[in-house]
């Protein structure tokens, strides 16, 4: 299967003065072509001994200071960036014919952040994060059922529901921000940006 993409060049002197700045651009288009969930994006996290895991979340902010997502602590993700906070987020935006790749460093953000976006949930998102123990081997989804609705009692809708000690956010802050854009014949645009030594960005064009 191959597919021969056919969009406008990126060009170096198109692009924003930083890399979140860019990056609300595309994804502003991105919403705009209707993709479904454009926040979707790809976690890759790793083992201090190096084994990798991905897999995918829903990007929930983004500012100057990098991407944030929330997860329970002790799952396999949050484990791994405890270990290792060396991370990659993929935005694969398929229908566009790009990709925003990212690699940068994992941090928790503030409780009262996380506070914050917790009570802005719906309620049965609320208790779906005190009913699951993220990653863990559960007897059955029936137990999972169990557990949630035994919260669904204790805090009924319109009741105030405790942020989990275990749950809040993580921002991933980055330190390199690639910018695809798909082009017959392979010929695709694929520009970084880069941290430098003394703070600033500098941009590479990359050989696709």
């Amino acid at each position: 299967m191959r597919e021969q993409y056919r969009s406008t060049a990126l060009n170096e002197q198109a692009l924003a003065q930083g890399p979140m700045e860019q990056f609300a651009r595309w994804f502003a288009e991105a919403a705009a072509a209707a993709l479904l969930e454009p926040n979707a994006m790809v976690v890759s996290t790793a083992t201090p001994g190096g084994r990798p895991s991905s897999r995918t979340v829903l990007l929930k902010k983004y500012d100057e200071r990098g991407f944030v997502f929330f997860t329970n602590y002790a799952s396999r993700k949050g484990r791994e960036i405890d270990a290792n906070p060396q991370v990659s987020l993929l935005f694969p935006w398929h229908a566009l014919a790009r990709q925003v790749i990212v690699s940068g460093t994992a941090v928790r953000i503030g409780r009262a952040e996380t506070a914050a976006y917790f009570h802005s949930r719906p309620h049965g998102s609320q208790l779906g994060a005190w009913a699951s123990d993220q990653s863990a081997v559960i007897p059955s989804r029936g137990d999972l059922v169990r557990r949630y609705e035994e919260l669904a009692t204790r805090h009924p809708e319109g009741s105030e529901v405790p942020v989990p000690g275990h749950w809040g956010g993580i921002r991933v802050v980055p330190e390199a921000v690639e910018f695809w854009q798909g082009h017959e014949n392979r010929l695709h645009d694929r520009l970084r940006y880069v941290t430098e030594e003394h703070g600033g960005w500098r941009v590479e064009r990359l050989a696709p």
